[in-house]
């Protein structure tokens, strides 16, 4: 299976550059797969797709501000972009950009007086890099970092990312990005849910970079999936028990809570409560084990997104989908418009 096989062609001006007014004001498209329907209607009317006794499991991770700037020594600017804690005190794993590459040893100087040390290379990419000067690092970061929002959308982050780049749910820090199909969910609306009879439960998959990194291999399967870290409560993994035993439906809202249920589910053979960390690679050809309908946004061509997407609703039927989306004029990528696939 080959990669280009899930390309299409998406004019520059229907990137969602930035949110809908409402959180909840965004268009829905609906895939149903038994009839190969695709209709439209407004993030609010998603109600009326749902039924008393589904469970919707929305992943509750929480966007930290990643991105800081400091000056070296010299006087050279320097950007570092947290990508995930490493062991004990705050040591991170991280990116670096500076006119000269950094080596072992440099000092970088932040905000408040608080100095990172570059200590070796962690990968690739990324470097290991410890923190000092700072008793409270959480609320030092959540005062001086920046919002990562994703490149594609052309601009800096602004103070409306601080809250329209995290779910109304969010309370698990640790993401370096949103898990994006959660966004237009409104208090109001999660209540209506409830009241309708629609259960709510929640997973934790702290995204990390390795979501957007583009595929450089030519064949599907050829590429290699990043890890990310979970954790599964008990009490979902009861909810989903129960639901399964009743006949309802388990919705999964977004990739991540997908990815996240299917990983569990797929190493124990059944739902259960841990933590770990996932590295599940669903394309076309995946059998699903927990998840009956999916809520995502729109993603990028010949990413791990929309194969995930593809194996869930059939790749053609997923590319017409797209397609009709293009037509259609929908917004998309992470501030985009949805798509639910029942």
């Amino acid at each position: 299976m080959l990669v280009s096989d899930f390309c299409f062609d998406l004019p520059d001006e229907l990137i969602a550059r930035y949110p809908a007014a409402q959180r909840d004001a965004s268009r829905l498209m609906v895939l149903e797969r038994q009839g190969q329907t695709i209709s439209e209607t407004s993030f609010d009317r998603i109600t009326d797709w749902l039924r008393p006794g589904d469970l919707l499991v929305v992943n509750d991770t929480r966007v930290i501000p990643a991105r800081l700037f400091g000056v070296k020594p010299t006087g050279g600017r320097v950007e570092i972009f947290l990508v995930e804690q490493s062991g004990e005190g705050q040591r991170w794993r991280c990116l670096l950009r500076s006119s000269k590459t950094c080596q072992p040893g440099q000092l970088i100087h932040l905000p408040d007086d608080v100095t990172a040390e570059v200590l070796q290379r962690s990968g690739e990419q990324d470097w290991l890099i410890a923190f000092s000067g700072c008793d409270d690092f959480d609320a030092w970061l959540e005062r001086v970092g920046q919002m990562p929002i994703p490149p594609y959308l052309g601009r800096e982050s602004e103070e409306l990312d601080r809250v329209r780049y995290q779910t109304v749910y969010a309370g698990v820090p640790g993401a370096v990005a949103a898990p994006t199909a959660g966004l237009h969910f409104t208090p109001h609306l999660l209540e209506l849910l409830q009241q309708r009879g629609i259960e709510l439960a929640t997973v934790t998959l702290h995204v990390g970079l390795g979501t957007f990194q583009p595929i450089r291999a030519e064949r599907v399967e050829d590429h290699v999936i990043h890890r990310e870290r979970y954790q599964v409560p008990e009490e979902t993994a009861a909810a989903v028990a129960a639901v399964k035993g009743r006949g309802g439906r388990v919705i999964a809202v977004g990739t991540t809570a997908c990815r996240t249920l299917e990983y569990v589910a797929g190493q124990a053979g059944t739902l259960r409560a841990g933590a770990g960390e996932a590295d599940i690679y669903i394309y076309p050809g995946y059998r699903f084990k927990v998840v009956d309908a999916l809520l995502t946004n729109f993603h990028l061509p010949e990413s791990t997104l929309l194969m995930l997407v593809s194996a869930f609703a059939g790749q053609e039927f997923t590319l017409q989908a797209y397609n009709e989306a293009v037509r259609r004029k929908f917004r998309f990528y992470s501030y985009g418009d949805a798509m639910l696939i029942v």
